[in-house]
């Protein structure tokens, strides 16, 4: 039986769709950044961030036996192409469910280190799992933390994915990656809400991807506000970074995308049954249905055009209380009575 070694990682991870892999070695992780997170209030309603805290920062508790951790990232960086004007979606949500592809992509890679190695114990995953992927990919070389609180790579930009796969094997680690932000802020300024309140941290209170994907319930006045076309995410400290402005496309075919956008009227009126046919399956799906038509009632008040007045009244009476709640102020917004 042929031992693993890092280069035999790597090309298996390639060779499995990964566009980038790093090596580090497994051990626990400064809980500096977390606490601080924990600390400020910055994870929201995230509570789960806290509650497997442990687990996030040392990878022994994932895997006994832990002895390095392999970080990954499949690109989405796609064509540039216009942006729509409203019902703006993020670019990572616009292809397939990446959480499908991830998948996928790991049990290939798992499975080719299991032809070289049959022993081999390994906890992969990719953003379903308790593991602090931004921190290991930067460990592991690939990329490093931006000021906006994404993963930059040098070939990629931020417009990648990250995966984690955490083996009982001795691997050769790599260098972490240094910080390449500088004295650049552009991102800082560029947030609509300015939800960054630290060089590196996010304050997902203010954050318009968390409120309009990970909210429950009603979004903040003072979020909505600034809104502007975003119905699913948003992208604006990414496409404010240098590092993303002369990124070649490289997406995973997978990920290219389907949909920049949405039809907000048709939004507006989104059954179940139609999310249920149009959205299950795919990352859009994350919002759940009340999150999407709140959203939708959200943007058509932000947009101030009075053509919205009535199909936005139409969800003062809505079962959702967030989408009522987003009703009456979309319609004052619109030069209406929201009572």
């Amino acid at each position: 039986m042929a031992s693993l070694e890092s280069a035999f990682v790597k090309e298996a991870a390639r060779a499995a769709g990964f566009h980038e892999v790093g090596v580090a070695r497994a051990r626990p992780l400064d809980p500096g950044p977390l606490e601080r997170v924990l600390g400020s209030g910055w994870d929201a309603d995230m509570a789960w961030l806290g509650a497997r805290k442990a687990e996030r920062l040392d990878p022994s508790l994932l895997l006994p036996g832990a002895r390095s951790v392999v970080a990954l990232a499949l690109s989405y960086a796609a064509p540039a192409a216009p942006e729509p004007a409203r019902a703006r979606v993020a670019r990572y949500a616009r292809g397939r469910d990446y959480h499908a592809v991830m998948k996928r992509r790991l049990a290939s890679f798992l499975a080719r280190l299991r032809e070289r190695d049959p022993g081999l114990r390994a906890f992969a995953s990719s953003d379903i799992a308790p593991v602090m992927e931004k921190a290991w990919a930067q460990e592991a070389g690939i990329g490093w933390v931006g000021k906006n609180g994404c993963l930059i790579t040098p070939r990629h930009g931020s417009w990648v994915l990250l995966a984690t796969a955490i083996l009982d094997r001795e691997l050769a680690p790599d260098a972490p990656h240094p910080e390449r932000c500088g004295a650049c802020r552009a991102c800082i300024p560029a947030c609509p809400t300015g939800a960054i309140p630290a060089p590196g941290f996010v304050d997902a209170r203010r954050c318009i991807s968390f409120q309009t994907i990970e909210r429950r319930g009603a979004v903040p006045e003072e979020v909505a506000e600034r809104l502007g076309p975003w119905v699913f995410g948003c992208d604006d400290c990414q496409t404010a970074c240098p590092w993303n402005g002369a990124v070649a496309a490289s997406s995973d075919e997978e990920l290219l995308p389907r949909r920049p956008g949405l039809d907000l009227e048709a939004l507006l009126r989104l059954t179940l049954e139609e999310y249920r046919k149009s959205f299950w399956g795919t990352s859009l799906a994350r919002a759940r249905h009340d999150g999407l038509l709140r959203n939708a009632v959200l943007a058509a008040g932000a947009s101030g055009e009075p053509r919205w007045r009535e199909a936005v009244r139409a969800h003062l009476a809505s079962a959702f209380p967030g989408v009522r709640q987003a009703a009456r102020w979309a319609i004052r917004r619109l030069g209406g009575d929201g009572s």
